[in-house]
């Protein structure tokens, strides 16, 4: 009980040692006790804190902040309403190449504000979705002004996949930029990456809800198709998932345009092995995929189905190899011989 009273009282206090030893001894509390301290007021006190030029000062109500938010909407949503949001923009803006310890929490505690949906217009409305694209941007440039860790690129790209779980707020996502800066991050990420695989997510999650979104894919279709198919080569099994489901989607836009694209990139391979070791929604989409690209002319209809008799005639031939070698009984090949007569 004293720790608590302590707590309160210092927060409330002007005194910057004792509210600094305050946050830090509120994340320490056991969850409840910091339930029961949000009651009373604090969460204002710590965002206060934000404001200052104090760095561990700063730091200390960060923390205090994101242990009251951890498990709790309804503290979520009173952060938000104490005018955290624009205080954490503040940070990420002023605190660039100086601190990444405050960047990467506070694009955390915007991370886990998103997670809450009334918060969600709030944080669009408040210019954050311009800000985080930009600093998305910044790991590209060529000025070398890149201050955003692996894990702030991570929670940023996880607070898009947040807000774009709102319809409204998709067309605001779009028309900042997203879906190039998507393409320039998978660009330039090995694509076996985790970082690769979450852009990716969220660009076929935009896709898929935005014709806009789809349109500018489309617009740089020779580059999207070729970095889609080094993905469904050479990345983890949920990225050749996403990778393929924008292949897919982009394919049924146009089927004309694009199918001879995609085959002269060389995805079949990849997608016929996707087709059997893919995760189950990456198998459907694969194979609706090659689906897709078939040629369904007669000629090629023909062939495909002398090239089905030329493969069961090889197994034939394997067959009776193998009779004389392991004693496999004569039915199974006059069984298979028989097919080729079908």
């Amino acid at each position: 009980m004293e720790e608590e009273t302590f707590i309160v009282e210092a927060l409330f206090s002007n005194e910057r040692e004792a509210q600094v030893m305050a946050a830090k001894e509120l994340g320490k509390l056991a969850s409840k006790l910091r339930q029961k301290l949000a009651e009373k007021g604090i969460i204002s006190r710590l965002v206060m804190m934000l404001h200052t030029q104090d760095c561990e000062a700063m730091e200390a109500a960060l923390l205090a902040l994101l242990s009251l938010a951890f498990h709790s909407e309804r503290n979520k949503v009173r952060i938000a309403n104490s005018g955290a949001i624009p205080a954490l923009l503040n940070i990420i803006i002023q605190f660039q190449n100086q601190s990444e310890v405050l960047i990467d929490l506070s694009v955390a505690a915007l991370l886990i504000l998103s997670s809450s949906t009334p918060n969600k217009l709030a944080i669009a409305s408040s210019g954050a979705i311009q800000l985080l694209i930009q600093s998305l941007n910044s790991q590209f440039s060529e000025n070398g002004t890149q201050f955003l860790s692996i894990q702030a690129q991570l929670d940023v790209l996880s607070t898009f996949h947040n807000l774009s779980t709102c319809p409204q707020i998709i067309p605001s996502i779009v028309s900042s930029g997203m879906v190039c800066t998507l393409l320039h991050l998978v660009y330039n990420l090995e694509k076996s990456s985790g970082l690769a695989e979450k852009a990716l997510a969220l660009l076929e999650k935009v896709v898929l809800s935005s014709e806009i979104a789809l349109n500018e894919v489309a617009e740089n279709a020779s580059v999207v198709i070729q970095l889609l198919v080094e993905a469904i080569e050479e990345g983890r099994l949920n990225c050749k998932e996403h990778a393929v489901g924008i292949l897919l989607v982009l394919c049924q836009s146009c089927r004309e345009r694009y199918r001879g694209m995609i085959l002269r990139e060389g995805a079949i391979p990849g997608l016929l092995q996707l087709s059997v070791d893919g995760t189950f929604k990456a198998r459907e989409k694969a194979k609706s995929l090659l689906q897709l690209l078939r040629d369904c002319s007669p000629d090629c209809v023909r062939k495909e189905k002398q090239s089905s008799k030329n493969y069961l005639l090889e197994r034939v031939m394997r067959q009776i190899d193998g009779d004389e070698r392991n004693g496999i009984e004569l039915r199974i090949v006059e069984e298979m011989i028989a097919k080729l007569r079908t």
